[in-house]
């Protein structure tokens, strides 16, 4: 935890964390000094220890506080403890002003150093999810309008068609309906994602049966995909995994559907295999395979499949492999893809233990 004083400045924050490691890198210099004195080391010896002290407090604590402190403190000990005469201070020493103004310099290079590397490397971050939030928007914005347009088409052609039987009407509203109950799964998702951005979220996790997941998955792909053969195996055992498993689900639906329209598949196996304290669920089919130019960008939002026109004219990729790694990483998991000498495979690792993950 990090506070500021009224009196404090970026440049001067406290924490007790810094404060610790401070006491600890400066414990250790002086225990090392006081040894090294005991074992019968020649004069000189403390100058470089409180160096490479200074060196590690500056570089690993916040802002200048630290260092400084550690610079003043080393000086006093150099002059008045580990430097003859012992136990008292001696400003005439030749070496004095110089090893100072080397502590003084070494503090404040490395404490500069240090802070511009934090703050590029939040910039870096920053950019990172700034272009994380594009490609989702991107990724959505053709998986949103499709299914409107489907709606569309469906009350349009109940309206203006009063001649259509009975059957032709309930199924043309029977698929208005289930594109209106994706699109408010895929809001829903989408505030949950956004809430991931947010420190104060946390995605909401209990434990699920990971196989009725996988069940469901597969039963709702089964219907707008029935060319498409989908098996799934699950080992004997139940295994509990902490999910939201409405997000989970969304990620199988987007794997299988990608592995179907993008892929060309026309097996899907869906597999859930106990790991430790992990689970692995994989989607592995039969299709033509990932791109192998594409392998490294293909859950940062820059795939874009080759044969993104065909398919059932409904949704394209769902939310999105983007989107998936995105859900995935919030469990506290991971996703990655690989070839197979036919098809491909795409697999994610969810832990079974409840945990905090920081979003």
């Amino acid at each position: 935890m990090t506070f500021r004083k009224p009196w404090a400045s970026p440049l001067f924050p406290f924490s007790w964390r810094d404060l610790a490691l401070t006491a600890a890198i400066f414990s250790c210099a002086v225990a090392l000094c006081f040894f090294l004195q005991n074992a019968g080391v020649i004069e000189g010896f403390a100058p470089p220890v409180f160096v490479l002290a200074v060196l590690l407090i500056s570089r690993l604590t916040t802002g200048y506080l630290f260092g400084l402190i550690a610079t003043v403190l080393g000086m006093v000990c150099v002059n008045f403890v580990f430097t003859y005469p012992y136990w008292a201070f001696n400003l005439s020493l030749s070496g004095y002003p110089l090893t100072f103004f080397t502590l003084l310099m070494v503090s404040l290079i490395t404490c500069t150093l240090t802070a511009q590397a934090k703050r590029q490397a939040q910039l870096l971050a920053e950019s990172e999810r700034e272009k994380m939030r594009a490609n989702l928007l991107r990724s959505v914005s053709h998986d949103i309008r499709t299914p409107l347009t489907s709606i569309v088409g469906s009350t349009s052609a109940v309206l203006e068609n009063p001649g259509l039987s009975d059957l032709e009407q309930r199924e043309l509203l029977e698929n208005a309906r289930e594109e209106a109950q994706w699109l408010i799964r895929v809001v829903e998702n989408l505030l949950s994602i956004t809430r991931m951005g947010d420190t104060q979220a946390r995605i909401f996790k209990e434990p699920e049966p990971a196989e009725e997941v996988l069940g469901a998955a597969a039963q709702k792909f089964r219907r707008r995909f029935p060319q498409v053969n989908v098996t799934v195996s699950a080992p004997e055992e139940l295994l509990m995994v902490p999910m939201d498993p409405i997000l989970i689900e969304q990620v199988l639906a987007n794997l299988l559907e990608n592995a179907a329209v993008h892929g060309k598949a026309a097996n899907i196996s869906l597999l859930l295999e106990a790991e430790e304290n992990a689970a692995r669920i994989t989607v592995r089919d039969d299709g033509g395979g990932i791109p192998k130019a594409e392998l490294d960008n293909l859950f940062d939002g820059r795939f874009k499949s080759r044969r993104v026109s065909d398919g059932d004219g409904k949704r394209n990729m769902g939310l999105g492999l983007s989107v998936c790694r995105a859900i995935v990483l919030a469990h506290g998991g991971s996703i990655t893809a690989k070839n197979l000498p036919r098809g491909a495979e795409l697999s994610f690792r969810l832990p079974t233990a409840v945990q905090e993950v920081p979003v």
